[in-house]
This record gives structure tokens, C-alpha cells and sequence, in this order.
């Protein structure tokens, strides 16, 4: 209140000074006397007249450490309100026949300048642009960019002490010798070498978060052979959301070279499906399990349940989601009572199945059988369970490993969609959907961390096989293709669907690795790559479709729907719980059983 006074004295100080140098200008500084005394006396009238408007146009609320364009336009809105008021006034107390109809017109223009000139002075001067304007402070920086995103950019590092922004870089070469924001524009990013030589630059920042990922690794392998550190701002995603500031400048990270064009989400249909719903989620502090819960919670469910067998897990997704409408069960997805206690308890209108054993080496030899009870049978149990709660859809997270699986892990996955599909032709309520897709960066056992902490170490980083190829997707990515699915079973009057996500183009992890030793700033004669032979049950590449399978088209261009071999019947079903109730089976046993079950399986020699 108090500082919304001082603005409106300093305005009616600003009233005064307009009134008095119109009238200046007009008698180019000597006034007549009959003037004069006419200028003070139509000051009592002009004052609270002005004053009223400019209160009534609320200039009063805003901040001038922000004041901006449109802070502008509401002065010269007010000043010419104010200005067609005044004259109006002033024939209404017969003081108009000795005021200049000059002073009129010059009076409200020399207040526009005056309100306005101070406002953006006093921005400028809070911003630092009178004393900290490229003047040294800071190390020397080269932007990448000259989009709106590069011009904020500049602005914002304007008054950093931390970066000095020397030159901009064009994606393309075809505005050199230009000037954006003040700053010259030097070049492409062909000639990035020489310009930041000449500029003594030692970094240079990505300001193209609306690029393509082939774009960003071009230019980001540009940077680095140039010898410069690569940095970035903030995706597309974060700064719509407003999760992040322009210049929350980082590092180039691998997710930046292997991620792939954002997600178009049905969002309304979304909306319909999860909003005011009851959502489970199994294995919700996994790294798939816990980005689904985020990506949910987007869609304001009623309420959702987390089911998560570690405690650590549980208690971390738990705090991340503290304050909203959640449930934290702790509960093994293979025990049967509990998850019909569960479902019972909350009755979900939608299951998204994410708990698994995903390791392969580890659950290839001793763990085998271990893998089979989790992924199948706690497939199987979580299928009943839903079904009896009388469940709306259910979403099996699969994986590419289950088509033409050499390896345990990749066989127990296969066999949980048949499962479900199996489960799918028993009922005519639960609709059954099972997505299939390949890595994601940065999940847990994934090769990304591991690759991160031996170049922590000084390498060497090791990599199985030269040609070993994977498909990669962010985490995000993936669990936003899976909703999509989830709302597409919910659509289809069938069910039992395999959906199968479009992965992009493989990746070999042995590039994967150069650009990751390369982003940490060394090279591989600093850190070398050793290859180690693949693992058991690892294969050179993964497959999203069987050799029998084939796809049709869905409405949303990233996801096709495999079309399913022969469905088992009852009697098979039977005689797989039969198996799964067995005792411990070792290595063998388990594979063999297996293979009687996925006639695709084909393990792999150690």
C-alpha cells in the first residue's frame, strides 16, 4: 500500500512537470504573465482530474522491477484518456480560454515520456544494464541459435557473472555480420572452430529446444570436434510447462542425442479414461512404474494405488506424490490373497501391470525359475485379481525381448502375454492390453549408468560386442505410448491386443558409448572401450515382431498392433498353473518347460 502511494505522488509530480513544460514549450520558455497565473490556476482542475484516471486504469498494481510492453500500452491508454478529460474539465469550471489548445497535445506526449521513460529506467537499472552489459565478467560463451529462444537467452545472461555470451552461431550460415540482441552473429556452426578461437570461447549453448534430434546431434558433434564443452537449454516440453527457466542452461546429455520428437497424446480421450478413476499401478517405484505414476497424475485421477514389493521404492515414489490422493500397498504381485485383498479394497478402474524381473544375465542361469514365478504368475495373479474386481482395462508392460526370446527373461515375458491374452478369451469384462517395447535410457540396469560410472573411474568402458544393437527410448516417451495404448484397449470391443511401439532406428552401443566419453570431454584414447563377449541369453539385436507376426496400423502413428498367433484354450491355461505351482525347478527343467510353452524360444549358448 505504502509503495503504491509513493507511484502515485511520483505521477502526479509527473502531471505537474507535463503541464509546466507543455506550456514551456509552447512560448519556447518565456511565458506571459496572464499565461502563468492561468497554468497554476488550471493546475487545481488538471491534478485530481488525471490522477482518477490513471487509478482507475490500475497502474498502480503492478511491479516496476517488471514493467514491460504492456505496462506501455495501459500508460498510453490512461495519458489519452486523460488527455481528452482534461480540456472537458476545464470548459466544466470556465478555466479553458487562457490554456493553449497546443498545450493539449504536447501535455499528455511529454507524460507519456515521463511515466514511461522512468518506469524502464528503473528496470534498467535493477537488470544491471548501466553497469554490467558485457563488460568482461563472466567466461566466454558461444549461442548456438537464433530463434526467440537464443534472444531470451541473451537477455537473461546479460547480467550473469557465471557466462559472457561473445557470438551466435547459425544452425545454417545466412545472417552473419548481423547483430541479435546486441550480440554479432559470427557464423555457421561449420566455422565454429575458428570463431571460437577468435572469441577465446571454451563453451557454447544449444538455444534450439524445438530442434529435431537429428539437428541436436549434428550440432552437438560439431561443438565437441570444435573442442568445446556442449550445453543446452531446457527441452520444449520443460519450458511450456514452466518447470524450468531458459536459463537453466545444463550439459548435453545422451538423452539429448537419442531422444526422439515429442509425443502427440489424445488428450481429452486421456482425460476421459483416467480423470475421477481409480488407477493401479504394480511396480510403481520402478523406473517404467514410478514415470507412469507421474504421467497419470497429469490427468487428475481420483485416486491412485502404488503396489511395490521394496520397501525403499515404495517409500520414494511415496514421497514424491506426498500431499496427493494415493495409496502405498506393499505386497509380492505372486501372492494371491493379497493382491484379491487389494483389488478388493480399492476396486481400480484401470491396471497398468509394470512389475517384472527385467535383467537377462541374471535371471538366465540360477534366478530362472525365480523369473517365471514373478513375470508369469505374478502376471496371472494380478490378471485374476483384476478380473474378479471387475477391472475396465488392463496393460501388460512387455518388452522386445519376448519376440523370438534366446533368454529366460525374454521367454517368461512372452508368456505372460500369452497369458493375458489366454485370460482375454475367458472373459467378456476386462479388456487386456499388452505394449512391447524396447530399452529405455536410464532405467534401472540399464547400460547408461554403468557406461556413467566407468567413465567415472577413468574406463575402461565395456561393451559386450561390436555389433550389438539396441533400441533406445526415454523413459517419458515410453510411458506416454503406454497410456495411449491403455486408452485404445479401452476403445477396442475385443481386447487382447499386442501393441508394439515404434522404436526409431537402433542404436550400437558401442557408438552409444564413444558419445557418452565424448559428452564427458575425453576421447577414447583417454577412456578406452573393451569389448567383453556377450552375455548369456544376450543377442546381437532385438526384434519388435515375430517371425510369424505382422502389424496393423492403430490412429496414432507411433504404435502398430501386432496381429496374434493362435490363442491357447482353457486346457492350456490349466496346465500352466499345473507348472507354476511346481517346486523349485532348476536352469534346465525351467528351459525346457519353456520351450514346450513358447515354441519361438530358442536359448541361446552361453
Amino acid at each position: 500500500m505504502r509503495r503504491s502511494a509513493l507511484i502515485f505522488l511520483h505521477d502526479l509530480a509527473m502531471v505537474v512537470l507535463a503541464w509546466l513544460g507543455a506550456f514551456w514549450l509552447r512560448f519556447n520558455l518565456d511565458i506571459p504573465q496572464e499565461f502563468s497565473r492561468s497554468m497554476w490556476s488550471a493546475l487545481i482542475v488538471v491534478l485530481p482530474v488525471q490522477g482518477g484516471v490513471f487509478y482507475a486504469f490500475g497502474l498502480y498494481r503492478g511491479l516496476w522491477r517488471f514493467a514491460s510492453v504492456s505496462d506501455l500500452k495501459r500508460i498510453l491508454i490512461a495519458c489519452g484518456v486523460a488527455g481528452l478529460a482534461t480540456p472537458a474539465a476545464l470548459v466544466m469550471t470556465q478555466q479553458l480560454t487562457l490554456v493553449p489548445r497546443s498545450v493539449f497535445i504536447l501535455g499528455p506526449l511529454l507524460l507519456v515520456l515521463l511515466m514511461g521513460g522512468v518506469r524502464f529506467t528503473y528496470r534498467a537499472w535493477k537488470d544491471g544494464h548501466f553497469f554490467l552489459r558485457r563488460t568482461g565478467v563472466g567466461t566466454p560463451v558461444l549461442i548456438v541459435g537464433t530463434d526467440e529462444t537464443a534472444m531470451r537467452l541473451i537477455k537473461e545472461l546479460e547480467t550473469s557473472r557465471v557466462w559472457r555470451v561473445v557470438g551466435i552461431i547459425e544452425p545454417v550460415s545466412s545472417q552473419a555480420g548481423r547483430r541479435l540482441g546486441g550480440v554479432p552473429i559470427l557464423g555457421g556452426i561449420d566455422q565454429i572452430r575458428s570463431h571460437a578461437e577468435r572469441s577465446e570461447a571454451r563453451s557454447a549453448i544449444i538455444a534450439m529446444p524445438a530442434a529435431s534430434v537429428a539437428e541436436r546431434r549434428r550440432t552437438t558433434e560439431a561443438i565437441a570436434s570444435a573442442g568445446l564443452a556442449a550445453m543446452t537449454v531446457p527441452s520444449l516440453d520443460d519450458l511450456l510447462t514452466g518447470r524450468v527457466a531458459i536459463s537453466s542452461i545444463r550439459k548435453v546429455e545422451l538423452e539429448d542425442l537419442l531422444g526422439r520428437d515429442r509425443v502427440e497424446l489424445d488428450e481429452a480421450g486421456l482425460s476421459e479414461l483416467l480423470q475421477g478413476k481409480t488407477v493401479l499401478i504394480t511396480g510403481a517405484g520402478g523406473s517404467i512404474g514410478s514415470e507412469l505414476c507421474r504421467q497419470i497424475n497429469r490427468f487428475k485421477p481420483g485416486m491412485m494405488v502404488f503396489v511395490e514389493q521394496s520397501e525403499f521404492a515404495l517409500y520414494s515414489i511415496e514421497q514424491e506424490f506426498s500431499g496427493r490422493s494415493v495409496s502405498c500397498v506393499i505386497g509380492d504381485v505372486k501372492d494371491a490373497e493379497r493382491m484379491k485383498s487389494v483389488f478388493a479394497r480399492f476396486r481400480p478402474d484401470v491396471v497398468f501391470h509394470a512389475a517384472a524381473y527385467k535383467h537377462v544375465p541374471l535371471m538366465e542361469c540360477a534366478n530362472a525359475w525365480e523369473a517365471i514365478k514373478n513375470n508369469v504368475q505374478g502376471t496371472l495373479t494380478v490378471a485374476r485379481a483384476a478380473q474378479d474386481a471387475g477391472v475396465g482395462e488392463f496393460v501388460l508392460i512387455s518388452t522386445d525381448k519376448a519376440v523370438n526370446p534366446t533368454n529366460v527373461m525374454g521367454a517368461s515375458k512372452r508368456l505372460a502375454e500369452v497369458v493375458c491374452q489366454a485370460m482375454q478369451a475367458q472373459t467378456q469384462g476386462t479388456r487386456f492390453v499388452m505394449v512391447r517395447f524396447g530399452n529405455v535410457l536410464g532405467s534401472s540396469g540399464s547400460v547408461i549408468p554403468l557406461f556413467r560410472e566407468q567413465i567415472l573411474r577413468g574406463g575402461p568402458v565395456t561393451v559386450t560386442h561390436p555389433e550389438i544393437i539396441r533400441y533406445f527410448m526415454l523413459i517419458p516417451e515410453a510411458a506416454q505410448l503406454v497410456l495411449q495404448a491403455g486408452l485404445m484397449a479401452a476403445r477396442d470391443a475385443e481386447g487382447g491386443r499386442v501393441f508394439v511401439l515404434d522404436m526409431g532406428e537402433p542404436v550400437r552401443i558401442v557408438d552409444l558409448a564413444r558419445d557418452m566419453i565424448r559428452l564427458s570431454g575425453f576421447n577414447e584414447e583417454d577412456i578406452r572401450i573393451e569389448f567383453t563377449g556377450l552375455r548369456p541369453g544376450e543377442k546381437l539385436y532385438e526384434e519388435l515382431l515375430a517371425d510369424g507376426e505382422s502389424t496393423l496400423p492403430t490412429p496414432h502413428p507411433k504404435l502398430r498392433i501386432a496381429k496374434p498367433s493362435a490363442i491357447p484354450d482353457t486346457e492350456w491355461l490349466k496346465s500352466l498353473e499345473a507348472w507354476l505351482e511346481m517346486p523349485w525347478r532348476d536352469e534346465a527343467d525351467v528351459k525346457d518347460g519353456l520351450r514346450q510353452r513358447v515354441p519361438e524360444y530358442q536359448p541361446a549358448a552361453h
